[in-house]
């Protein structure tokens, strides 16, 4: 198939790699669904199909797999992670469709392959599909534009399967987490960025170095898109202000130390947040892992009395750990977000920086936060 490549910040700097760019369990799902449900209403799958991701793309994906036979309808679209070393590339991503009775609206399942999540402190409730928002917000969108097209009333049943997913799903975190039978459909773009360890810390390099050329003096490195739009919206920072960290704190922190600005926001989920914290540098999950024994100590440092320090060390995630001491007023994500400053300090060695760090949720939302610290301060 062919599918045009990202748009944007990012799409330079794929052309720069040379890395080709992928579509995450979430597009594969909508597309999925589009074609199935399509044909649900038509009797003919599209293929290829076409989606609109969240920023705009419209990329098409072949069919692997059509079936339509007693009211549903299925729809399979093999997985392509482009460059990117995903122990889902080549995964077939199946959606089911079957209509269900006006004002039913759109009911996701978890077929043979796609997990349940079992644990709070995830973006899902206990007992849904490991179907994350986005994925699903993308597939309610096409399942309407197609029941306008068509004439249907947009009430169905989506069920997602993943060939082989309960054996790939072992190689990820999921089993730890909570999630059991399989894979979660992910993704909040669509889209899969394929960067190698160098490529992304070049990138950062290089954009450190456009930020100063243009005489920004108060940088952002941000774990991902939502935490760009928190930081722009706490500070009004221009485009080139922001860093695409990732899970690379400790490039950016080393590369700002060679290269000052007067200062440095860093900005990123909580759990990531609270890894640095702990002194981790690299925040990917496969490479550093949240410690709830270290955020029970945090949470003892903030008022916390023997019990809950004790539900926090034996909390499912670093969400979870933090909902609890939330509940009960102990403002764990400002420790953590002072905690990792004074680690980013650490680590900058007396370079003329001032740094603070904000620590959000999945939605975007400040968890925590703390006071710009200079050298000076230390």
């Amino acid at each position: 198939m062919s599918e045009p490549a990202p748009v944007g910040g990012r799409s330079a700097q794929l052309k720069h790699t040379g890395l080709r760019p992928g579509w995450t369990t979430g597009a594969c799902a909508t597309a999925a669904t589009t074609a199935a449900y399509s044909a649900l209403l038509t009797g003919d799958f599209p293929d290829p199909v076409t989606i609109t991701l969240p920023k705009g793309q419209s990329p098409a994906f072949a069919l692997a797999a059509e079936e339509l036979v007693d009211g549903r309808a299925m729809a399979g679209v093999v997985k392509d992670a482009g460059d990117d070393p995903d122990v889902t590339h080549g995964a077939l991503v199946r959606a089911t469709v079957r209509v269900l009775p006006p004002g039913s609206g759109v009911v996701f399942r978890a077929g043979p392959g796609v997990g349940t999540v079992t644990r709070p402190g995830l973006p899902l409730d206990v007992g849904e599909p490991a179907i994350n928002p986005v994925p699903r917000r993308m597939m309610r969108e096409h399942i309407a534009l197609v029941a306008a097209r068509y004439g249907g009333t947009g009430d169905v049943e989506v069920t997602v399967s993943v060939d082989h997913g309960e054996e790939i799903a072992r190689s990820t975190w999921n089993p730890r987490l909570g999630i059991l039978g399989g894979l979660s459909i992910l993704g909040t773009t669509g889209i899969v960025v394929p960067y190698s360890c160098s490529a992304w810390i070049d990138s950062i390099r290089r954009g450190v170095d456009v930020a100063r050329a243009a005489g920004r003096t108060h940088l952002a490195g941000c774990t991902g898109s939502t935490s760009e739009k928190t930081v722009v919206s706490l500070y009004d920072l221009p485009e080139d202000a922001l860093l695409d960290m990732g899970d690379f704190a400790g490039a950016v922190l080393k590369y700002v130390r060679r290269h000052p600005v007067e200062r440095l926001t860093v900005c990123g989920g909580f759990a990531k947040l609270s890894k640095l914290a702990a002194g981790h540098l690299d925040l990917h999950s496969a490479r550093s892992q949240v410690d709830k024994a270290f955020l029970a100590e945090l949470a003892g440092a903030a008022g916390a009395d023997e019990e809950l320090a004790a539900r926090v060390a034996s909390a499912n995630t670093g969400l979870a750990a933090l909902q609890l001491c939330a509940a009960q007023g102990v403002p764990l994500g400002d420790l953590v977000a002072a905690t990792a400053r004074d680690q980013a300090l650490g680590v900058l060695r007396g370079a003329p920086v001032t740094v603070d760090v904000v620590c959000i949720d999945r939605a975007g939302t400040v968890v925590g936060r703390c006071s710009p610290k200079g050298p000076r301060d230390v």
